[in-house]
């Protein structure tokens, strides 16, 4: 009866606290969502998608016809013939609205337009090749950030389970120093370790917020301030060969695409700078009205290559092709490392975790379990408890650290591939 007089005296006064909606939790987010929303607002994206819009105006360009030039003057003019009949001067004037129209239209040598006009086209396709490897060096680097994420707070809870059983041992140890069962330096003992795990999982929460801010820059501040992840470290993928990744990098790979259209570019640069040593002609046809005389005149303006034939420009064109062949060169040469490195690094890894697999884990556990039992019992000592927890916190650690260096070589190797395996 009291709590119900109460209750109705709380919702007079309209007091009543309303529990947290589901609105107020932080959002959950999987890999694939994170990567979607760092392809559509990370600024990188954003950059590359620009530069394609860059590329189709100067291909707009290329294909434009020179503009014609047109020139007119005019103004009154007066005639003045001065003759002599007898001996005084006879002066006779005229007078007129004199102008004249001159319109001039260039035209361009066919194989000049034809080079510049490639040029621009592998300038697009440059520009898109660079937009998927883009794409995908962004990719990667979301991947990398995710799992260090899901990383970082397996250690968290590794550090909280861990101070979790401290506490416990430290609880067991407190009750035997007050019933006079063990020395007071063993409680001493226990709140130094159970100061020690509180240290490690302020530490290990720290990372996690580190993490965090770094996930949520890659997609561009879109995942806000509270947020979770969910999500799994990835398993070794079958049919992987060193031959067959190392072909499929040759193949697809965007940076190589984006440098053999370079090459293309570079050679049609040469050629139009070699094309451009032939005169653009301009054609001119112009009225003339004055007093007196009306003409119509037609002529061409043919500029002459006489002291200088584009010499340094096509020198300079050449050279940017030498280099442009040198890059595609050494992308190759480093992509192919990087696909041995992390296809290595991913079969070491793995074997790695075969070895957890197969019983690492679980002879840790149960010799954690043995420890406490016999703590519990009064069979061993603190020292013996406390190192077998020491020793499985270690080794789920590492078996996470295990998992988490296979999920970044497969990131990385998809990188050097230039496609998901």
């Amino acid at each position: 009866m009291v709590l119900v007089l109460a209750f109705l005296s709380v919702m007079s006064m309209g007091l009543i606290v309303v529990p947290a909606s589901a609105e107020s939790l932080p959002q959950v987010y999987s890999l694939d969502m994170i990567v979607d929303l760092a392809l559509a607002k990370n600024p990188l994206v954003s950059s590359a998608e620009g530069n394609i819009e860059q590329q189709k105006g100067q291909q707009t360009a290329a294909g434009a016809y020179p503009n014609p030039t047109v020139t007119g003057f005019g103004g009154h003019g007066n005639l003045q013939d001065t003759g002599r009949v007898g001996i005084g001067p006879i002066l006779d004037r005229q007078s007129l609205t004199e102008y004249n129209v001159i319109v001039g239209q260039p035209v361009e040598w066919p194989a000049l337009r034809t080079a510049r006009q490639k040029v621009a086209d592998y300038g697009l396709a440059t520009a898109n090749v660079g937009l998927l490897e883009t794409r995908l060096n962004l990719m990667s680097q979301v991947k990398v950030a995710f799992y260090d994420l899901l990383l970082a707070q397996q250690g968290a809870d590794l550090a909280r389970q861990n101070l979790d059983t401290v506490e416990g041992v430290a609880r067991i140890v407190k009750a035997r120093v007050i019933s006079g069962e063990a020395p007071q330096f063993e409680s001493i003992k226990a709140e130094v370790e159970v100061l020690k795990a509180r240290q490690q999982l302020a530490r290990a929460d720290n990372v996690v917020r580190i993490s965090r801010v770094v996930v949520d820059t890659l997609t561009g501040g879109a995942l806000g301030p509270a947020y979770a992840v969910e999500g799994e470290f990835r398993m070794l993928p079958r049919g992987l060969s060193i031959e067959g990744l190392m072909a499929r990098m040759m193949e697809q790979h965007p940076a190589i695409q984006r440098l053999l259209n370079s090459v293309e570019q570079s050679e049609w640069k040469i050629e139009f700078e070699r094309q451009a040593r032939v005169p653009t002609i301009t054609v001119n046809g112009s009225y003339w009205r004055e007093i007196g005389r009306e003409a119509v005149q037609g002529g061409l303006s043919v500029p002459v290559p006489l002291w200088y034939r584009r010499q340094g420009e096509i020198a300079a064109s050449l050279g940017a092709k030498r280099r442009e062949e040198a890059e595609l060169l050494r992308a190759r040469n480093e992509l192919g490392r990087a696909v041995h490195q992390h296809y290595q690094d991913v079969r070491t890894t793995a074997e790695l975790i075969e070895v957890f697999d197969k019983g690492l884990l679980k002879q840790a556990q149960e010799a954690l379990r043995l420890a406490q039992f016999s703590f519990q019992q009064g069979a061993s000592s603190l020292l013996e408890v406390l190192d077998a927890q020491r020793v499985r916190r270690q080794i789920l650690l590492d078996y996470a650290e295990a998992r988490h260096a296979l999920s970044v070589s497969l990131a990385r190797l998809e990188q050097a591939v230039g496609g998901i395996l």
